[in-house]
């Protein structure tokens, strides 16, 4: 056994998914088998950074007693980031201006006050590039990916992804009957800004007549033609699937002047301004029910799952993966890795150097066996394949 670690703690960054006080229970308790003490920071790096904000402190200590008696179904008993990165912390200065301090090495001072050698952290893609400069400042690092789209690379599934894809399955089945019991074509967003898994997979399983995603450029006419060929009178209705990230600029046209707020955006920012927030849900579903409904003379109605499909209880598989993460987590530290993510590869779970999982996204190729699937079963990508 490792003499390095003997204190570690687990934190979980912004962003829920179901699933998340299986991975604390997991480290907690394979912990607890090697003999080493585990606490959890509150709400990201809230509970180091800003200990005072806590009556009970910003550390909770995870005894195996405390482990077994978490609940996996509910949310996470840390809390989650408010979206803080530490090297970019908003802060009012003297002068009552927002500024952004960078407080990373603030950060280590804490960890290394608080005798925590080792941090294990539940992250999405931004999380992970936030861990590895931080791993890169000497912090020992154990990543453990979470992402209900399953757009992280170099790991098959991530954590909260089979119950998103649970959820939206039951809600793709309800739209269906409904678009049957209306005679309208439904038209259902999910999320999916930078990959289609989950649009691809639920919609599937749902038995869309089409499923758009944002890696296969689509063509409204070879869409059209799909449904001409579909609709009748013996079945007047059709269910569309779209990922919220597909590309709308051929079909949509915006000559108007840009808001000041969306001006003041980030060059990266995305979606559609208005005088008190960006909005992007919703604007997919709504722009190809429109055009589907003048190419076909056909009702078409857009529907958004959206977010709703981050909540709820955890699916048997996340449960079972969630446990699986932490537990291989510990056993990373055990093997002295530093500075990689814990992933998933069929049937083997792996460690990767946090490099080779940053700065890229797990995307669905043109000839993926999933898209290959959809086709055999006669549905529509969107293309003219």
């Amino acid at each position: 056994m490792s003499t390095k670690t003997r204190r570690i703690a687990i934190n979980v960054g912004s962003g829920y998914v179901p699933g998340m006080n299986a991975v604390v229970k997991g480290v907690a308790l394979a912990a607890a088998e090697q003999g080493w003490d585990v606490v959890g920071i509150r709400d990201g790096f809230a509970g180091l950074l800003h200990p005072e904000d806590y009556p009970d402190g910003g550390l909770v200590t995870l005894s195996p007693q405390v482990a077994e008696g978490l609940d996996p179904s509910a949310s996470s008993v840390l809390g989650q980031s408010p979206s803080d990165d530490p090297f970019h912390m908003r802060h009012i200065d003297e002068d009552g201006m927002m500024v952004e301090v960078d407080r990373s090495d603030d950060l280590v001072h804490a960890l290394n006050q608080n005798s925590i050698s080792a941090l294990i952290s539940l992250v999405g893609m931004e999380g992970l590039s936030i861990l590895y400069k931080l791993h890169r400042k000497g912090i020992n690092t154990i990543c453990i990916p979470r992402s209900i789209e399953n757009d992280i690379a170099s790991t098959s599934v991530s954590l909260g992804f089979n119950s998103a894809m649970s959820f939206t399955i039951d809600m793709l089945d309800r739209a269906r009957e409904a678009a049957r019991s209306s005679r309208q074509i439904g038209v259902v967003e999910v999320q999916g800004a930078r990959a289609g898994w989950l649009a691809l997979q639920a919609g599937t399983a749902a038995g869309a007549d089409v499923i758009l995603i944002p890696e296969i450029p689509f063509d409204l006419d070879a869409i059209a033609e799909h449904f001409s060929k579909k609709i009748s009178a013996a079945r007047p209705y059709g269910l569309v699937v779209v990922a919220e990230g597909i590309d709308l600029s051929g079909i949509e046209s915006d000559d108007t002047e840009p808001s000041s707020m969306h001006k003041s955006l980030s060059p990266l920012a995305i979606g559609e301004a208005t005088g008190f927030a960006i909005q992007h849900s919703g604007r997919a579903a709504k722009s190809i029910a429109n055009c589907l409904q003048l190419k076909l003379a056909e009702k078409a109605h857009p529907l958004v799952i959206g977010a709703w499909a981050r909540g709820g209880a955890p699916t048997a598989v996340d449960r079972q993966l969630g446990l699986a993460y932490g537990g291989a987590a510990i056993r990373a530290l055990k093997a002295e890795q530093d500075g990689v993510m814990v992933a998933f590869r069929p049937p083997d779970i792996v460690f990767v150097p946090l490099i080779e999982a940053i700065n890229k996204f797990r995307t669905v190729s043109t000839d993926s066996e999933m898209a290959l699937i959809a086709r055999t079963l006669g549905i529509c990508l969107g293309d003219n394949l």
